[in-house]
């Protein structure tokens, strides 16, 4: 699996949790959906650039077991966030959203912006774990008009119980988000099964497939009633229609693309989805649970990822000293606070997760699971 990416030189990557290695078909891909088109055709590149969009728009419903007509590409999760929330229309004394501290804050960013428009935001304290349903059931009642979950949590590596909470959601009539961001490409994300309403994630981590290409998957049920206040041309029922004075939303998800599509992040991320799906997201688990077994034993611990995603988050009380004792064999990993993050991805080896582990056991360091 190693040579179907390009790994950086040096120790070893252990950073998908940030940003996922380029596929080797990535440049291929780019020049064949978005560079010839345009070199060999100029204007009238819009039709394969176009196909490109729809690849990927498939190529998500397939990791998701969706349909493409309830996926719409995003620039960001930010931007899919926005665009969703914008559209719910407020009922009154129900304008509540509500989301855990531990969530990524660019959530959190979006949430305190839609104040303008309404809404309010409820934060569930970060000492209150979102791995336990209890908590979210504190903080659901009939004021809320939407609860946003992360699938997994950057900072811990700790799942939230997604059907439990869409369920208590569902309960007092709110919609159930998800950000996946954390989560695609290494843990299955099944919105359907779970009973959320929406699900939004990015590209650029666990699917090795690049910044610029987020998505937003909507239960197709709830389209017509969600209108965004991001409107755009391609958004339109008839993007060609051209009549300034009407715009007439479309009937899928396509409603929630807004204007002109940035082309090339969709070329470059649905690489990133086909190779992932090429190796398969059960083998790449399967994987990832073989390399920090192997990183257990050197480092002579039990670790339980039980209800946890594919990022190793271990807290050490003295991060100048694990700095100090991974520093001379390049591991590419990173520190939140006092937390070490990383991850075994499909280019890993087990050896190089028992060489993590064996390193941090001769320097002497001390840690428990985050979370």
């Amino acid at each position: 699996m190693h040579d179907l990416f390009h790994v950086p030189e040096g120790g070893p990557y252990l950073l998908s949790h940030s940003v996922g290695c380029l596929p080797r078909t990535a440049r291929a891909a780019l020049d064949a959906a978005y560079l010839d088109p345009w070199q060999n055709t100029g204007g009238t590149a819009w039709e394969p650039w176009l196909e490109t969009i729809e690849r990927f728009r498939g190529g998500v419903a397939r990791l998701l077991g969706t349909s493409a007509d309830e996926v719409a590409p995003q620039e960001s999760v930010s931007s899919a966030l926005f665009s969703l929330l914008s559209g719910l229309r407020l009922e009154n004394g129900r304008n509540y959203v509500v989301l855990s501290e531990q969530a990524f804050p660019t959530v959190g960013y979006v949430a305190q912006g839609l104040e303008r428009l309404g809404f309010r935001t409820r934060l569930i304290p970060a000492g209150h774990s979102p791995g336990d349903a209890r908590t979210w059931e504190r903080h659901i009642d009939d004021e809320v008009a939407a609860v946003i979950a992360m699938h997994v949590h950057s900072n811990t590596g700790v799942t939230s119980p997604i059907s439990e909470i869409a369920a208590l959601a569902r309960q007092r009539g709110a919609m159930t988000i998800v950000d996946a961001a954390q989560s695609a490409g290494i843990l299955p994300v099944t919105p359907r099964e779970w009973g959320a309403d929406a699900v939004i994630g990015s590209s650029v981590k666990w699917l090795c497939g690049g910044p610029g290409a987020a998505w937003l998957w909507l239960r197709g049920e709830l389209t017509s009633a969600i209108e965004p206040l991001d409107l755009g041309w391609f958004g339109h029922e008839d993007p060609f229609e051209f009549d300034i004075r009407r715009f007439r939303p479309a009937a899928d998800a396509r409603r929630f693309q807004g204007g002109s599509p940035s082309i090339a992040p969709f070329a470059l991320a649905t690489a990133g989805l086909d190779v992932i799906d090429r190796i398969g997201q059960e083998a790449i688990l399967r994987h990832n649970r073989a390399c920090i077994a192997a990183f257990a034993e050197a480092a002579g611990c039990d670790i339980d990822m039980t209800d946890r995603g594919g990022t190793l988050c271990l807290l050490f009380e003295d991060v100048a000293h694990l700095n100090a004792a991974l520093g001379p064999d390049g591991f590419r990993y990173d520190v939140r606070g006092q937390c070490l993050r990383a991850s075994f991805h499909a280019w890993n080896t087990p050896e190089e997760a028992e060489a993590l582990g064996r390193t941090i056991a001769h320097a002497g360091l001390q840690f428990s699971l985050a979370g």
